[in-house]
Protein backbone atom coordinates (compact mmCIF):
# COMPACT_ATOMS: atom_id res chain seq x y z
CA UNK A 1 0.00 0.00 0.00
CA UNK A 2 1.30 3.46 -0.92
CA UNK A 3 1.90 5.92 1.89
CA UNK A 4 -0.60 8.78 2.21
CA UNK A 5 2.15 11.39 2.07
CA UNK A 6 5.86 11.36 1.32
CA UNK A 7 7.93 14.54 1.40
CA UNK A 8 11.32 13.80 -0.14
CA UNK A 9 14.30 16.16 0.20
CA UNK A 10 12.04 19.18 -0.31
CA UNK A 11 13.65 22.57 -0.89
CA UNK A 12 11.67 25.76 -1.49
CA UNK A 13 13.36 29.11 -2.12
CA UNK A 14 11.77 32.54 -2.48
CA UNK A 15 14.35 34.77 -4.18
CA UNK A 16 17.15 34.85 -1.60
CA UNK A 17 15.18 33.16 1.19
CA UNK A 18 15.41 29.40 1.68
CA UNK A 19 12.02 28.72 3.28
CA UNK A 20 12.26 24.91 3.29
CA UNK A 21 15.66 23.27 3.64
CA UNK A 22 15.93 19.66 2.46
CA UNK A 23 12.93 18.40 4.45
CA UNK A 24 11.92 14.72 4.36
CA UNK A 25 9.16 12.92 6.26
CA UNK A 26 6.26 10.57 5.62
CA UNK A 27 2.83 9.83 7.04
CA UNK A 28 1.60 6.33 7.78
CA UNK A 29 -1.96 5.19 6.93
CA UNK A 30 -4.43 6.41 9.56
CA UNK A 31 -1.84 8.60 11.28
CA UNK A 32 -2.18 12.19 12.46
CA UNK A 33 1.21 13.79 11.87
CA UNK A 34 1.92 17.27 13.17
CA UNK A 35 4.35 19.87 11.87
CA UNK A 36 5.07 22.02 14.91
CA UNK A 37 6.89 25.31 14.66
CA UNK A 38 6.65 29.10 14.97
CA UNK A 39 5.31 31.41 12.28
CA UNK A 40 7.75 31.55 9.38
CA UNK A 41 9.17 28.09 10.07
CA UNK A 42 8.17 26.80 6.62
CA UNK A 43 4.98 24.90 7.48
CA UNK A 44 2.71 26.66 4.99
CA UNK A 45 5.38 26.47 2.28
CA UNK A 46 5.37 22.67 2.59
CA UNK A 47 1.57 22.60 2.37
CA UNK A 48 1.62 24.93 -0.64
CA UNK A 49 4.03 22.62 -2.46
CA UNK A 50 1.90 19.58 -1.58
CA UNK A 51 -1.23 21.11 -3.13
CA UNK A 52 0.72 22.54 -6.12
CA UNK A 53 0.14 26.18 -5.23
CA UNK A 54 3.92 26.48 -5.19
CA UNK A 55 6.59 24.77 -7.28
CA UNK A 56 9.38 23.12 -5.25
CA UNK A 57 12.89 24.36 -5.93
CA UNK A 58 13.97 20.74 -5.66
CA UNK A 59 12.75 17.48 -4.17
CA UNK A 60 9.27 16.07 -4.57
CA UNK A 61 6.05 15.14 -2.79
CA UNK A 62 3.93 12.04 -3.34
CA UNK A 63 0.29 11.52 -2.36
CA UNK A 64 -0.56 7.82 -2.23
CA UNK A 65 2.28 7.23 -4.68
CA UNK A 66 1.29 10.02 -7.09
CA UNK A 67 3.93 12.70 -7.66
CA UNK A 68 2.13 16.03 -7.19
CA UNK A 69 4.09 17.63 -10.03
CA UNK A 70 3.73 14.81 -12.55
CA UNK A 71 0.22 13.63 -11.62
CA UNK A 72 -1.46 16.66 -10.00
CA UNK A 73 -5.06 15.67 -10.76
CA UNK A 74 -4.69 12.18 -9.29
CA UNK A 75 -2.86 13.56 -6.26
CA UNK A 76 -5.46 16.28 -5.61
CA UNK A 77 -8.33 13.83 -5.82
CA UNK A 78 -6.76 11.85 -2.97
CA UNK A 79 -6.45 14.79 -0.58
CA UNK A 80 -8.41 17.62 0.96
CA UNK A 81 -6.93 20.93 2.06
CA UNK A 82 -8.05 23.34 4.77
CA UNK A 83 -6.02 26.52 4.17
CA UNK A 84 -4.89 28.88 6.87
CA UNK A 85 -6.62 31.92 5.39
CA UNK A 86 -10.39 32.23 5.19
CA UNK A 87 -11.69 32.34 1.61
CA UNK A 88 -14.87 34.32 1.00
CA UNK A 89 -17.58 33.43 -1.52
CA UNK A 90 -20.06 36.11 -0.53
CA UNK A 91 -22.65 35.60 -3.29
CA UNK A 92 -23.30 31.89 -2.58
CA UNK A 93 -24.91 30.19 0.37
CA UNK A 94 -23.28 27.45 2.40
CA UNK A 95 -24.90 24.53 0.59
CA UNK A 96 -24.17 26.03 -2.83
CA UNK A 97 -20.48 26.32 -1.98
CA UNK A 98 -20.32 22.60 -1.20
CA UNK A 99 -22.26 21.72 -4.35
CA UNK A 100 -19.91 23.80 -6.49
CA UNK A 101 -16.86 22.28 -4.83
CA UNK A 102 -18.27 18.79 -5.37
CA UNK A 103 -18.48 19.59 -9.07
CA UNK A 104 -14.73 20.14 -9.19
CA UNK A 105 -14.38 16.42 -8.49
CA UNK A 106 -17.08 15.35 -10.94
CA UNK A 107 -19.58 14.66 -8.15
CA UNK A 108 -22.87 15.81 -9.68
CA UNK A 109 -25.25 14.29 -7.13
CA UNK A 110 -23.43 14.61 -3.80
CA UNK A 111 -26.37 15.69 -1.62
CA UNK A 112 -26.07 12.87 0.91
CA UNK A 113 -22.42 13.66 1.61
CA UNK A 114 -23.10 17.40 1.76
CA UNK A 115 -25.98 16.94 4.21
CA UNK A 116 -23.78 14.73 6.38
CA UNK A 117 -21.01 17.34 6.53
CA UNK A 118 -23.42 20.21 7.19
CA UNK A 119 -24.86 18.32 10.15
CA UNK A 120 -21.56 16.98 11.45
CA UNK A 121 -19.86 20.37 11.42
CA UNK A 122 -22.76 22.32 12.93
CA UNK A 123 -23.63 24.11 9.69
CA UNK A 124 -27.08 22.65 9.07
CA UNK A 125 -28.96 25.64 10.48
CA UNK A 126 -26.79 27.93 8.35
CA UNK A 127 -27.10 25.99 5.09
CA UNK A 128 -29.17 28.67 3.34
CA UNK A 129 -27.14 31.62 4.61
CA UNK A 130 -24.83 33.55 2.33
CA UNK A 131 -21.22 32.94 3.24
CA UNK A 132 -20.74 36.64 4.02
CA UNK A 133 -23.35 36.25 6.79
CA UNK A 134 -21.38 33.55 8.59
CA UNK A 135 -19.16 34.19 11.58
CA UNK A 136 -15.43 33.54 11.34
CA UNK A 137 -15.87 30.24 13.17
CA UNK A 138 -18.61 29.10 10.80
CA UNK A 139 -16.46 30.01 7.80
CA UNK A 140 -13.68 27.88 9.26
CA UNK A 141 -16.09 24.94 9.56
CA UNK A 142 -17.15 25.49 5.96
CA UNK A 143 -13.53 25.21 4.83
CA UNK A 144 -13.32 21.83 6.55
CA UNK A 145 -16.53 20.70 4.86
CA UNK A 146 -15.22 21.81 1.45
CA UNK A 147 -12.06 19.78 1.99
CA UNK A 148 -14.09 16.64 2.69
CA UNK A 149 -16.85 16.69 0.05
CA UNK A 150 -15.05 14.08 -2.07
CA UNK A 151 -14.18 11.82 0.90
CA UNK A 152 -10.38 12.07 0.61
CA UNK A 153 -8.16 9.70 2.56
CA UNK A 154 -5.62 12.44 3.33
CA UNK A 155 -6.52 15.76 4.97
CA UNK A 156 -4.09 18.68 5.13
CA UNK A 157 -4.88 21.15 7.91
CA UNK A 158 -2.84 24.36 7.81
CA UNK A 159 -3.15 26.09 11.20
CA UNK A 160 -6.86 25.12 11.38
CA UNK A 161 -7.54 26.62 14.80
CA UNK A 162 -5.46 29.80 14.59
CA UNK A 163 -7.51 32.68 15.95
CA UNK A 164 -10.61 30.64 16.83
CA UNK A 165 -12.26 30.34 20.22
CA UNK A 166 -11.74 27.41 22.57
CA UNK A 167 -15.16 25.87 21.88
CA UNK A 168 -14.58 25.72 18.13
CA UNK A 169 -11.03 24.46 18.61
CA UNK A 170 -12.19 21.56 20.76
CA UNK A 171 -15.03 20.67 18.37
CA UNK A 172 -12.60 20.56 15.45
CA UNK A 173 -10.24 18.37 17.48
CA UNK A 174 -13.10 15.97 18.14
CA UNK A 175 -14.01 15.87 14.46
CA UNK A 176 -10.41 15.18 13.40
CA UNK A 177 -10.26 12.23 15.81
CA UNK A 178 -13.46 10.85 14.28
CA UNK A 179 -11.94 11.16 10.80
CA UNK A 180 -8.91 9.22 11.98
CA UNK A 181 -11.18 6.41 13.19
CA UNK A 182 -12.65 6.31 9.66
CA UNK A 183 -9.17 5.73 8.23
CA UNK A 184 -8.32 9.28 7.17
CA UNK A 185 -4.67 10.31 7.51
CA UNK A 186 -3.98 13.89 8.59
CA UNK A 187 -1.14 16.37 8.23
CA UNK A 188 -1.64 19.14 10.78
CA UNK A 189 0.49 22.28 10.92
CA UNK A 190 0.34 24.24 14.15
CA UNK A 191 2.30 26.46 16.49
CA UNK A 192 0.18 25.36 19.46
CA UNK A 193 2.02 22.82 21.59
CA UNK A 194 -1.26 21.81 23.23
CA UNK A 195 -2.84 21.06 19.84
CA UNK A 196 0.03 18.82 18.77
CA UNK A 197 -0.05 16.98 22.09
CA UNK A 198 -3.82 16.52 21.96
CA UNK A 199 -4.11 15.24 18.39
CA UNK A 200 -0.88 13.98 16.88
CA UNK A 201 0.59 10.48 16.90
CA UNK A 202 3.94 11.81 15.74
CA UNK A 203 5.36 15.30 15.46
CA UNK A 204 8.02 16.93 13.31
CA UNK A 205 9.59 20.06 14.77
CA UNK A 206 10.26 22.67 12.11
CA UNK A 207 12.42 25.73 12.71
CA UNK A 208 13.74 28.20 10.12
CA UNK A 209 12.92 25.79 7.32
CA UNK A 210 14.73 22.83 8.88
CA UNK A 211 13.08 19.70 10.23
CA UNK A 212 15.13 19.31 13.38
CA UNK A 213 13.31 16.43 15.09
CA UNK A 214 10.69 13.79 14.27
CA UNK A 215 9.32 11.39 16.84
CA UNK A 216 6.49 10.10 18.97
CA UNK A 217 4.48 13.01 20.30
CA UNK A 218 4.58 12.09 23.99
CA UNK A 219 8.36 11.79 23.96
CA UNK A 220 9.02 15.03 22.10
CA UNK A 221 6.52 16.94 24.24
CA UNK A 222 8.24 15.66 27.35
CA UNK A 223 11.54 17.01 26.07
CA UNK A 224 10.07 20.32 24.93
CA UNK A 225 8.20 21.02 28.17
CA UNK A 226 11.21 20.77 30.45
CA UNK A 227 11.81 24.30 31.70
CA UNK A 228 14.06 25.96 34.22
CA UNK A 229 12.51 28.95 36.00
CA UNK A 230 14.53 31.22 38.29
CA UNK A 231 13.05 33.51 40.96
CA UNK A 232 15.10 36.13 42.78
CA UNK A 233 13.70 36.68 46.29
CA UNK A 234 15.05 39.65 48.26
CA UNK A 235 14.56 40.04 52.01
CA UNK A 236 14.77 43.79 52.60
CA UNK A 237 15.36 43.49 56.35
CA UNK A 238 18.21 41.01 56.16
CA UNK A 239 19.38 42.30 52.78
CA UNK A 240 19.73 38.70 51.64
CA UNK A 241 19.06 37.41 48.14
CA UNK A 242 17.88 33.87 47.61
CA UNK A 243 17.46 32.08 44.32
CA UNK A 244 14.77 29.50 43.92
CA UNK A 245 15.09 27.16 40.98
CA UNK A 246 12.19 24.99 39.92
CA UNK A 247 12.24 22.35 37.22
CA UNK A 248 8.90 21.82 35.57
CA UNK A 249 8.31 18.60 33.67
Amino acid sequence: MSLPLQVIELVKNYKNVEAVKNVSFQIQPGEIFGLLGPNGAGKTSIISCAVTLEQPTSGNIKIFGHDVQKEPKLAKYKMGIVPQELIHHGFFNTREILEIHSGYYGLINNRKRIDYLLQKLGLWEHREKKVRQLSGGMKRRLLVAKALVHQPKLLLLDEPTAGVDIELRESLWKFVRELQKEGVSVLLTTHYLEEAEELCDRVGILNSGKLIRVGETHQLIKELTHRRVSFNLRNSQLNLEHELCISIV
